[in-house]
């Protein structure tokens, strides 16, 4: 029984802090590019380095 007195407080802490992590993510823009992404990884960075072999 003391065991659930420590370890309830604990999870609902884990809870809290994860929804505070969510929300500040949200407001920091985390979610607003989601495609960006997915197409930066199909631009081709080959003429860049080129360029400055040169």
């Amino acid at each position: 029984m003391s065991g659930l007195a420590i370890l309830i407080p604990i999870a609902l802490g884990m809870g809290v802090f994860g929804l505070a992590m969510f929300f500040w993510a949200m407001r920091d823009g985390q979610f607003e590019d989601l495609d960006g992404a997915a197409h930066r990884i199909l631009i081709d960075d080959e003429d860049d380095s080129e360029r400055s072999a040169k």
